[in-house]
């Protein structure tokens, strides 16, 4: 990455613009072009530098569900496991923690209903149990990485 890389994810990190030209507004505060920025933010993704770019959506304001969930995997099957996990749309931010619950994941759901059915299908597919976590309260930390 150079610094015209880092300058455009640790811009895009702090809010991206609602106008009717948003990469050509973003570009021109960066000294660049909109085509610059299009062509790089697609480089960075299929290099696997920028795992994902797009909106936050507050799911739950939206009438759908949202929770957190974790299992306990072997780690011998750990990748087999996690790539049926990963197979479930409704699956975001699959990771493994030094813990005995060693796959943690977030599930968004439409409907806060679904949440439920979609672990009772992870289960059945895997055969290892979900702990299912919903929020109690939520906290808002704007967590940022510079790089």
């Amino acid at each position: 990455m150079d610094q015209l890389d880092r300058d455009i994810i640790n811009t895009l990190q702090q809010g991206f613009p609602i106008c009717e030209q948003p990469y050509a507004e973003v570009a021109a505060r960066l000294g660049s072009s909109e085509e610059e920025l299009l062509a790089r933010l697609r480089r960075l993704l299929d290099e696997g530098l920028l795992s994902r770019f797009g909106p936050m959506y507050h799911a739950e304001r939206m009438g759908g569900g949202l929770t957190l969930a974790a299992m306990s995997i072997p780690e011998k099957v750990f990748e087999p496991v996690s790539e049926q996990v990963n197979r479930h749309p409704e699956v975001a931010h699959n990771y493994q923690r030094d813990h005995t619950l060693n796959m943690w994941f977030v599930l968004a759901t439409e409907t806060p209903g679904q949440i439920d059915e979609v672990i009772a299908e992870i289960e059945q597919e895997t055969g290892y149990p979900v702990y299912n976590m919903p929020k109690e309260h939520e906290f808002f930390i704007g967590l940022r990485f510079a790089v």
